[in-house]
């Protein structure tokens, strides 16, 4: 991330000249020092596709979309919201989705970031008014699900949103302010739903954290979605313990975020290795998964890729994409069931 100050839209939106005045330091930590450029196009793929008019778009995104040829109706969906700088084609190519989507069968949201609202392109995860359910940029991608699963007939009950870094804190917001739209969320080196309120400073969050409890965290969630009872979306994080951006914390705090909403423990069910990286499963009351975790060993601020062909590679190697041997987007595919 270079300097990534949010764009003023009007007076409800920019908050006090403080916050202003921090994210002119606090943004340059997400990620993205490079410039946003398209991915190539994959020979025998389906093209990226812009879709206008999807809603009243309150939060001024531009939604694209990624539909293999030839999908069935009835397909899952994955919502993926790129980091700073990048762009909804260079993030969705180069992180491995949309090969995922032609390999397994299902459709993406790619949701796209414009510099008048943020001029690092990040999305704003720290903005109570575009984090607040049926406002700004919460608002618009929900809308964009919406149209979505009604163009296609996809399955509403199979809808996933994963993102990286600013993507990855506009995944926490999806999952807490609009859970009955989420079975599960992926977010891959980002933050906790709160926490740039909960640290009074998007910089504190990101450097050390909310510093908050489970407790706490799980009612920043309940208190995005009152009066909703439940289920709750599913969540897998993955964040590199070198990352000097976002602080490895906001992983813990988003393990105990999530296993507070889901009524489960913070002692692991499952500690073993992936990809020769620590991985731990965290279960509910009904033993099915609630939260999954990979520490990403030695890697800095990006997403995990594996370039390759076939078997668990997926992913092509780039500014904030690492080619670490383990490919994110694989393994959140798979913990969603959409290999099968």
């Amino acid at each position: 991330m270079t300097e990534t100050r949010a764009a003023p839209r009007d007076r409800r939106r920019t908050g006090p000249p403080v916050l202003a005045l921090a994210l002119l330091l606090v943004l340059a930590f997400l990620p993205g020092t490079s410039p946003a450029v398209a991915a190539p196009h994959r020979a025998g793929a389906a093209a990226l596709q812009e879709v206008t008019g999807f809603g009243t778009n309150p939060g001024r995104l531009r939604m694209f979309r990624y539909v293999p040829d030839g999908l069935a109706a009835g397909r899952p969906v994955v919502v993926v919201l790129h980091g700073c700088t990048q762009n909804a084609a260079g993030y969705g190519t180069g992180s491995g989705w949309t090969e995922l989507a032609d390999r397994w069968g299902f459709s993406l949201v790619l949701p796209q970031q414009q510099p008048v609202n943020n001029i690092s392109s990040c999305f704003n995860w720290f903005q109570t008014g575009d984090t607040t359910r049926g406002l700004g940029e919460a608002a618009s991608v929900a809308q964009m699900v919406d149209r979505h699963l009604a163009d296609l007939a996809g399955d509403s009950r199979r809808v996933y949103v994963t993102g990286l870094s600013a993507g990855g804190g506009m995944t926490s917001v999806m999952m807490a302010a609009y859970p009955e739209r989420f079975a599960a969320g992926g977010v891959v080196a980002g933050l906790p739903y709160g926490c740039a309120q909960a640290a009074a400073s998007p910089w504190v969050c990101m450097s050390s954290g909310g510093g908050l409890g489970p407790r706490q965290w799980g009612d920043r969630v309940r208190a995005a979605r009152p009066g909703y009872g439940g289920p709750w979306p599913t969540l897998t994080v993955l964040h590199g313990t070198a990352d000097q951006k976002v602080n490895p914390v906001n992983m813990t705090d988003l393990t105990e975020q999530w296993t507070d909403v889901h009524g489960a423990d913070l002692t692991a069910d499952v500690t073993d290795t992936v990809a020769g990286y620590p991985h731990q499963v965290f279960r509910g009351p009904g033993g099915a998964p609630a939260v999954e975790t990979y520490r990403v060993t030695g890697m800095g601020h990006g997403q995990p890729v594996a370039p390759g062909t076939g078997g668990e590679r997926c992913g092509t190697a780039g500014p904030h994409l690492l080619d670490v041997g383990l490919c994110a987007a694989h393994r959140l595919g798979r913990a969603w069931g959409l290999d099968t």
